[in-house]
């Protein structure tokens, strides 16, 4: 642990701690970005709502630092060796797109905000342990982040808006309101329930018969659980 106190890669930032790496990765990362670099890399789902051992003095000041660009929330059993979901971490270096290349794409100074998507319901199963994304699915989750960035072959920024269930453009003071948790849940919302035009009485009356017969059916099964007892020799 003393080998990791004055390295350089996070002056102004607390000490990453030595039991898990996440930080240290995002830190390191970080460092080697250039004033208008970008970084992209997957982690696990704690680490967008930790506050262990400092984890969460650290993402409080990146926040802070105006450096998380756009957070994704991955559905779960994307890989072969672990059923756990993952999310995206995007950090830039230069919100305000002043670098040439950022120009010449057409991106807009997005100072002070922060995109969050929800893809967790994105994909489709390949196999009874696996979900797959498909190309579809990735350049739909990949337009979202271009259009809020503004970039020109995205459609730009008229092409971007916030979607109940899916994506928000939240800003600092949002997150700060959320305690500096990046999870996407938190900021997306819920998605819009469909009108299915039936009248909440008629889906009322179906669903308090339905009830009623399976409480029938359940009676049913507790006298017969009962008798089988009985003829073990366990009855009351």
């Amino acid at each position: 642990s003393d080998e990791l106190v004055d390295d350089p890669r996070w002056a102004g930032y607390p000490t990453p701690p030595t039991g898990n790496a996440n930080y240290a990765w995002i830190l390191h990362m970080i460092s080697k970005l250039s004033e208008h670099g970008t970084a992209g890399f997957v982690l696990a789902n704690g680490s967008m709502s930790t506050t262990t051992s400092g984890e969460g003095e650290i993402r409080e000041q990146i926040i802070k630092n105006d450096l998380v660009d756009c957070m994704i929330a991955l559905p779960g059993q994307l890989f072969y060796t672990t059923q756990i979901p993952v999310c995206l971490w995007f950090i830039s270096k230069d919100k305000q797109a002043t670098s040439a290349d950022s120009k010449a794409k057409g991106l807009r100074n997005r100072s002070g905000e922060t995109l969050f998507i929800d893809a967790r319901a994105i994909g489709s199963m390949i196999s009874r342990t696996n979900k797959e994304l498909t190309k579809d699915d990735i350049e739909a989750i990949a337009k979202t982040y271009h259009a809020w960035r503004g970039e020109k072959e995205a459609g730009g920024y008229e092409a971007y808006s916030d979607e109940a269930g899916y994506c928000k453009s939240a800003s600092l003071a949002d997150i700060e309101a959320n305690d500096y948790v990046l999870t996407p849940g938190r900021y997306v919302g819920a998605a819009a329930i469909e009108d299915d035009g039936i009248p909440f009485e008629t889906k009322m009356l179906e669903l308090s018969q339905t009830l009623y017969a399976q409480m029938q059916e359940s009676q049913k099964l507790d006298a017969t659980i009962r008798q089988n007892l009985e003829v073990l020799g366990y009855g009351e």
